[in-house]
């Protein structure tokens, strides 16, 4: 006699397949700090000059978040509201301060013909910042004041990335068609003008309440 194969009970497969759905939807909540941490800048060469250090200081902006959510960039209290411009005059340093940082005569290609403010074969010359954001908050610092924080510093990037493309491509840099290869290099070319330099560090004790 053919055994008969025995019936797999749905029921026990939809628990199954529920368990499994809150255990994934547990496990990634529980790693959320992984999907925002950015690439850190390679560690500088120990070989390196003290002076060349010192003078590379100015290009560093370090904003910090304490414990207590405190924000202070630059070894200052600041309220997160003026943050994105703070950034965008870091990025910028209009007036050339010498405490903001180096700005490096480059040259960046775009389409030739992309822009009447450009010359013929494209090339834009200019300054560009070489600053770099560095990012820290305290191991108890709340997840909404560190987020906060983190799209101010990204908002003012985007600022001035869709001020260049409106002024260059009469449009805004959000707005480019990636399925458009002259579009995808005029991205490409504003992500060399304007780069999002922001790193993060590991959490440690920052300080605050007890």
């Amino acid at each position: 006699m053919a055994r008969s194969t025995p019936e797999v009970n749905g029921g026990s497969l939809a628990d199954i397949a529920f368990l499994l759905l809150i255990f994934f939807l547990v496990t990634t909540t529980m790693d959320t700090d992984t999907g925002i941490t950015r690439l850190l800048p390679p560690e500088p060469d120990p070989e390196q000059e003290d002076v060349e250090v010192k003078v590379n200081k100015r290009n560093v902006l370090v904003v910090l978040l304490n414990r207590s959510d405190l924000l202070m960039v630059g070894g200052e209290v600041m309220d997160r509201l003026v943050l994105k411009d703070k950034t965008i005059e870091f990025f910028t340093n209009p007036l050339n301060k010498e405490d903001l940082p180096v700005m490096e005569e480059t040259e960046i290609q775009f389409p030739p013909g992309s822009s009447s403010l450009l010359p013929p074969d494209g090339m834009w010359r200019g300054d560009v910042s070489k600053g770099v954001i560095s990012l820290q908050n305290d191991r108890t610092t709340t997840y909404g004041a560190y987020l906060q924080v983190q799209n101010e510093l990204v908002a003012a990037v985007n600022t001035l990335r869709n001020d260049f493309c409106r002024l260059y491509f009469d449009k805004d840099y959000e707005d480019l068609n990636l399925g458009n290869p002259i579009e995808e290099e005029i991205q490409a070319g504003i992500r060399k003008r304007y780069k999002m330099n922001i790193s993060e560090s590991d959490p440690k004790s920052i300080g605050g309440r007890n």
